[in-house]
């Protein structure tokens, strides 16, 4: 070690006290951003100067070895290096995004476990045959997506999130309205996170993950911006924060010492696309087309010394979908002819832009200064498809600002930077339509909507995040004691205002029961509508203050072993859940008498007897408070068998905490500023008691809102009460993993199995109870028996959970030139339960059971197979062709399945007291591949080509065709559910909808032309 290394070792351990007490007194957090940064490190000569040149900016880095001759450079940009510790020790290699490699730089030549892969990159007009050093001793479950892949990989979408569906265990979706999710496991979308340039995107207020993915057709970044990334599904490291799904980690591109850019269109119309099932069945094709277009440049501002990068895409879709009822088949054909006029093919408009931009400036070789911004802004109709007519269609608005600006500062043995961000993110869908909306309702289970042709007043929404956020992130990578260590440690503190408004008041929707034999009623049973608080603002705010600490210890015991330890710890101040307090007149109607009670029984009273406890729920502004227990320790090895990275063994144990959505933290507020009054009218498919629990007998001037409003003006009958745990808990997963890599011949192997438990998800439950505590009486719930005065109450626990172990199976031929082929395989094997009977995992209503605990676990809606195999082969005269083929096995059906079983009253055996249970049934396959029967649910085979022309002074283009869905196979997300009667569950109870709703695309042409130079 060097002279300095004692006060080195004082100055760590000052540090690492430091940021324990932190901990300990709640200070902010160190956390550590998700860096997309390389790291490299290995063996010198010892004492001697390690210099990185990155060829394309000509950034220098430079580090010193230590007496023993290990070393380490950090924070370096994902990219090719001339790297040498001396004469005769230079070496080309190509790093990339968020990874540590290995490279001996001892005069010697490379020992026999030096990475062998050689690629040829073409960088400032010459071409540079580099080493891919690839990060083998990891605990990370995890895959790297190159820029080779997602330029050659057939794509339907301009979403750089579609190629993360080749990494096992990813799923990447486009629903049949053309919105788009990624997910892993059973967990929801909203659990991952996505890191640009080690910046978190993660949405705070909705679904979806990352903000503006909620619900959206759109991209969450220009594809033309992104180098590459890497998917991490497990295991990750404690710098990685607000996710307990996959962490998808990207770095971003940025202007080099040549002026480069791109200039790219793309186009598919009507005329280019097969029909949908929906559209054959109606004889008639709906119009619709889809453009992409875009534009990057990037160069030198000062020649190796500052550099510049912009980037902007396009799009505009008009895309078709199709109107499906959802529910039993018995009750469809008893809808009236005007309402199934409505079913059938629809379509949907969209339009995008998605700008980046980038300045980086390198004053010295120990500074890096970079600042760079994003802006997003959509628009669309939105809503239809499904179980949702045009007439409920949605008028959406979407934008997202980010802007970061850091500084990295870099010695001989450590490494730091500094960073502050700001984000500034809403959607705001508003009716199309305003009035009247109509929703048709099984008979026999309320809970069951067949087909919404109108919206509730919950449509119009304003949900948003914005705020700055600071940190600062320290790597030691000098520091010896029983092997090498690189020691990293950080800290955080984020200020955001989150934003919800839940509803308006322009909008009523009234309920029609549907039965099975008799057709629909005339009247409506029920109407919910908006009435608004005067004086009261119907916009929940909250001024949320985030902190996180971590530190993680990447200690390379000796050539062979590999330890990566870690703790992070988080905490979150929500005010507008925090400091609520429980109105008074909900607090008096709790502690006044039950109408429908003996004498002397209090509400609450009633609600104790059935194992509810309103003193749980209350709120008093003090009696809340955030935890300070997220403490999550993450622990890893790998270890190279043989010490030549060919044969690495690995695994993992950690725990994740995410974030309680705020779209579910906003109901107490909102629900009772702007409520949303449910009344019922007395009908003969669904009586009530005229004057009861907000009954009412039927009036047509009801059709009338301020009819509505007038009813409940001044009262607080049928207003929903929404209460929240006093003891509310941040979901998190715990993650343990074990696995093997391998190298055989040009290939890279791995298989690892990998268990994934999520807890304390956030979920809504019925609290209205029966006057004896029951929550069944004659095989129905208390819908009718709400708080006295007001409607139901709902109230909301942490109970959600997931259980996923999956077997991840992948094999990959690198890409190079000298062959130029490559090819990737990855399959899956899932086996998923959840505590809920809700087929979308963003959905946290659970009604059909008395609590969540009284749930079974079911199968999840994910698929037990899956397998994702591409390939890339440059072909002659300057062709490239590319291929993509997924198959995986039919998702089940969740739903709640009421088949005349005698009602019991009470929950157990899986069934509820009303003689229904939850299921999680897969339809029979439809689909074969090649050789065998029917086993598949979703096949897909895509396939590209591109001609390449050089038309002279550094200008080139090109001319691409993606053909999607080559063989038209239709890949059904709609079912078609006959349960049984008399109690007896049928054969087969579930099939595809065939002439329904489908995933992805049906065969489509998608032409591309560009020019590059």
């Amino acid at each position: 070690m060097k002279t300095s290394t004692r006060f080195k070792k004082k100055l760590l351990a000052s540090l690492i006290t430091a940021s324990v007490a932190a901990v300990a007194a709640g200070t902010p957090n160190i956390s550590v951003a998700a860096s997309a940064d390389a790291n490299l490190r290995g063996h010198a000569a010892a004492s001697a100067v390690i210099t990185a040149k990155q060829i394309s900016t000509g950034a220098v880095r430079r580090t010193k070895a230590s007496t023993d001759g290990s070393y380490a450079l950090v924070g370096l940009p994902p990219g090719t290096y001339q790297v040498d510790a001396g004469p005769g020790t230079e070496r080309t290699v190509t790093l990339s995004v968020a990874s540590t490699a290995t490279l001996d730089l001892t005069a010697a030549p490379a020992t026999a476990g030096a990475p062998s892969v050689t690629n040829a990159t073409n960088l400032n007009g010459v071409t540079v045959s580099a080493t891919d050093l690839r990060e083998v001793k990891t605990s990370e479950v995890g895959t790297t997506v190159s820029l080779h892949q997602i330029n050659t990989t057939p794509q339907a979408s301009r979403n750089f999130l579609e190629f993360a569906d080749v990494v096992p265990g990813m799923v990447f979706t486009r629903s049949a309205d053309g919105t788009t999710s990624l997910r892993a496991g059973a967990q929801a979308s909203s659990a991952i996170n996505v890191y640009i340039d080690g910046v978190g995107q993660k949405n705070y207020v909705l679904s979806g993950g990352i903000t503006g993915q909620n619900a959206s057709q759109g991209n969450p970044f220009p594809q033309l911006a992104v180098g590459e990334y890497k998917v991490i599904t497990s295991n990750y490291k404690a710098e990685y924060d607000q996710i307990s799904s996959a962490a998808v980690t990207a770095e971003t591109k940025s202007g080099t010492n040549e002026f480069h850019g791109d200039v790219l269109s793309s186009f598919t119309d009507t005329a280019m696309r097969a029909e949908t099932p929906a559209e054959q069945a109606a004889d008639k094709k709906t119009s619709s087309h889809e453009k992409d277009y875009g534009f990057d440049l990037g160069g030198p501002i000062v020649k190796d010394l500052a550099h510049f990068f912009i980037a902007y895409e396009g799009k505009e879709f008009n895309s078709p979908t199709t109107v499906v009822p959802a529910g039993d088949a018995s009750y469809i054909s008893q809808l009236p002819a005007s309402v199934q006029s409505l079913l059938g093919p629809a379509s949907l408009p969209f339009k995008e832009n998605d700008w980046f931009g980038k300045i980086d400036f390198e004053p010295t070789d120990r500074d890096r200064f970079e600042i760079s911004g994003k802006y997003r802004d959509e628009s669309s109709i939105s809503g239809i498809g499904g179980d949702t007519a045009a007439t409920a269609a949605l008028n959406t608005k979407n934008f997202d600002k980010r802007f970061d600006i850091r500084w990295d500062h870099s010695t001989d043995s450590w490494f730091n930077r500094l960073q502050a961000t700001y984000e500034n993110a809403f959607y705001t869908p508003t009716p199309l339509y305003t009035g009247d909306g109509s929703a048709y309702v099984e008979q026999e289970n309320q809970n069951q909507t067949i087909l919404f042709t109108g919206n509730s007043p919950t449509a119009q929404q304003n949900k948003g995040q914005k705020g700055p956020a600071l940190q600062d992130d320290l790597t030691f990578n000098d520091f010896e004691w029983h092997g090498d260590h690189v020691i990293k440690m950080g800290v955080k503190y984020k200020a955001v205002k989150l934003t919800a408004q839940d509803a308006g008041d322009s909008n009523a929707l009234y309920n029609y029961a549907v039965t099975q034999n008799n057709g629909t009623e005339s009247i409506p049973y029920q109407v919910q509508f908006g009435s608004p608080t005067p004086g009261l603002s119907p916009i929940a705010k909250s001024s949320d203050k985030q902190f996180g600490t971590y530190i993680q210890d990447d200690w390379a015991v000796n050539d062979k072993l590999t330890l990566n330890l870690g703790i992070r710890w988080d905490y979150e101040k929500t005010p507008s859940y925090l400091d609520y307090v429980t109105p008074a007149n909900v607090i008096a109607a709790f502690n006044s008498q039950d109408p429908n009670a003996p004498a002397g029984q209090t509400y609450a009273q009633t609600l104790a007897k059935g194992g509810v406890n309103v003193n749980d729920y209350i709120s008093t502004g003090s009696n809340r408070s955030a935890p300070k227990n997220e403490f999550q320790p993450r622990l890893g090895f790998s270890y190279d068998l043989n010490g030549d990275e060919a044969h690495v063994i690995f695994g993992g144990i950690g725990r994740s905490y995410d974030r309680d959505l705020y779209e579910s933290l906003q109901v107490e507020q909102t629900k009772s500023v702007l409520s949303q009054p449910t009344l019922n009218f007395n009908t003969p498919d669904k009586p009530c008691v005229v004057g009861q629990n907000s009954c009412y007998a039927w009036n047509p001037a009801y059709y009338n809102i301020a009819t509505l409003q007038g009813l409940v003006a001044g009262t607080t009958a049928g207003k929903e009460v929404d209460l929240i745990t006093n003891n509310l808990k941040a979901p998190y997963s715990d993650q343990i993993s074990i696995g093997m890599r391998n190298k055989v011949g040009d290939w890279n192997t791995s298989a690892a199995i990998a268990s994934v438990r999520s807890y304390d998800g956030l979920v809504f439950t019925l609290g209205n109870r029966y006057p004896n505590g029951a929550f069944w009486e004659n095989g129905s719930q208390p819908w009718g028996n709400g708080i006295p005065g007001f409607g139901s109450l709902i109230i909301g626990n942490n109970g959600l959970e997931t259980k996923t172990t999956q077997v991840l199976l992948s094999a990959e031929k690198p890409y190079t030139k000298e062959s130029g082929w490559g090819a990737t395989f990855a399959y899956t094997y899932t086996h998923a339960l959840q505590n809920n009977d809700n087929i979308d995992p963003t959905d946290q209503y659970a009604f059909d059971y008395e609590t969540i605990g009284n749930y079974p676990y079911t199968g999840s809606g994910v698929s037990k197979h899956r397998l994702v195999a591409t390939g890339t082969i440059d072909g002659p005269w300057g062709f490239v062709f590319g291929s993509k083929l997924t198959l995986s096995t039919p998702i089940p059906d969740l739903n709640l399945a009421c088949y005349g079983a005698t009602p019991t009253n009470q929950d157990g055996n899986g069934f509820n007291g009303g003689g229904c249970r939850s299921v999680s049934i897969a339809p029979p396959s439809t689909g074969r591949f090649l050789i065998g029967g029917k086993f598949f649910g979703y096949r897909d085979i895509d396939l590209q080509a591109t001609k390449n022309f050089t038309f002279g002074g550094g200008i080139g283009g090109y001319v691409r065709l993606d053909l999607i869905n080559v063989f038209n196979w239709d890949n059904y997300t709609q079912y078609i559910e006959t349960f049984g009667t008399n109690g007896v569950l049928n054969r087969v109870p579930v099939i595809y909808n065939p002439i329904g709703e489908i995933t992805g695309y049906p065969r489509t042409l998608k032409l591309s032309v560009g020019i590059n130079f």
